[in-house]
């Protein structure tokens, strides 16, 4: 008898069974100038919130499996482990972050995957860009790919090849210029699934095509309060599904939490005010799934 297979997402709320992760390294010591984060990180507080964040992962049914940390290879947003690969039921694509600093670890996912011997189907290559961030699961086949400053048009073509011969489909959208290229604006900004007919919405940056084709397929939509966006600089719409309707979220915005409450979520909350704000990464963004079920 075969053994468990222990790869392949097709989803963004099936049940969380493994997952990558890498704990603060850079970060801990990075110029927040530099890195575009919104102040000079407390190290000793990020730690201890990323701690919290990991007991909530665990407490989730999840597998961690860590990605290995050297402090000195200046890859301070490492830790949001979510864009610079993707995973699909055939295996991993490599993709390239179109954050210039966050180029090199397109090499360190790509050395983890031998390690887990997880198959390659591709790499994205210069010109193209493309961050995990831009690219949500619609259905098993249907990927939704922003087009943003982070994921460019060589990228989603580059992808679409890769993807074309796995039996998916690219559904391509464009985001709004907003606060401009040195902001992090992905798709997954503007919407996050608890559930397979269930998501998230930030209803003022939403693409109309999204937004009608979600409604087309029967999705729920909820709208959280847009003053709550503003105030935690995006990071409210940030959840992480750990199983359908069973999700992480960032603490301090209690109408986005009523909101999925009201929606018979789960909630865990953590606080976040250290690790994830001011970085403009949240719970999705530090988890790269590698088996969803």
């Amino acid at each position: 008898m075969s053994e468990p297979k222990s790869w392949g997402v097709d989803s963004m709320a099936g049940p969380l069974r493994r997952v990558a992760m890498r704990a603060p390294g850079a970060m801990r010591t990075a110029d927040h100038n530099r890195w575009h984060y919104a102040k000079e990180l407390d190290a000793p507080r990020l730690d201890e919130q990323y701690s919290v964040f990991v007991d909530a992962v665990i407490a989730g049914g999840a597998e961690i499996v860590w990605m290995p940390v050297n402090p000195n290879d200046d890859l301070a947003d490492s830790v949001f482990t979510y864009d610079p690969s993707f995973i699909v039921p055939g295996g991993a694509i490599v993709l390239r972050p179109g954050k210039p600093l966050r180029a090199g670890e397109a090499e360190l996912h790509a050395d983890f995957y031998q390690t887990q011997n997880i198959p390659i189907l591709g790499t994205i290559e210069a010109p193209g860009t493309v961050e995990g961030g831009d690219c949500f699961w619609l259905d098993s086949k249907t990927l939704a790919v922003g087009r943003t400053f982070r994921t460019n048009q060589s990228g989603i073509d580059q992808l679409t090849d890769i993807l074309r011969p796995q039996g998916i489909e690219i559904a391509e959208y464009d985001l709004p210029y907003h606060l401009g290229p040195e902001a992090c604006l992905h798709l997954m900004s503007i919407v996050s699934s608890l559930d397979e007919d269930l998501a998230l919405i930030h209803a003022p940056l939403l693409p109309i095509a999204l937004y009608e084709r979600m409604l087309d397929m029967e999705y729920t939509l909820l709208a959280a309060p847009p003053d709550e966006f503003e105030a935690s600089l995006g990071l409210n719409l940030n959840v992480l599904a750990t199983a359908p309707r069973k999700v992480i979220a960032v603490d301090g915005f209690p109408g986005t939490v009523a909101l999925m409450r009201e929606a018979d979520c789960d909630v865990t909350v953590f606080r976040a005010d250290e690790l994830c704000i001011p970085c403009e990464g949240g719970p999705t963004c530090m988890t790269r799934p590698l088996l969803r079920s």
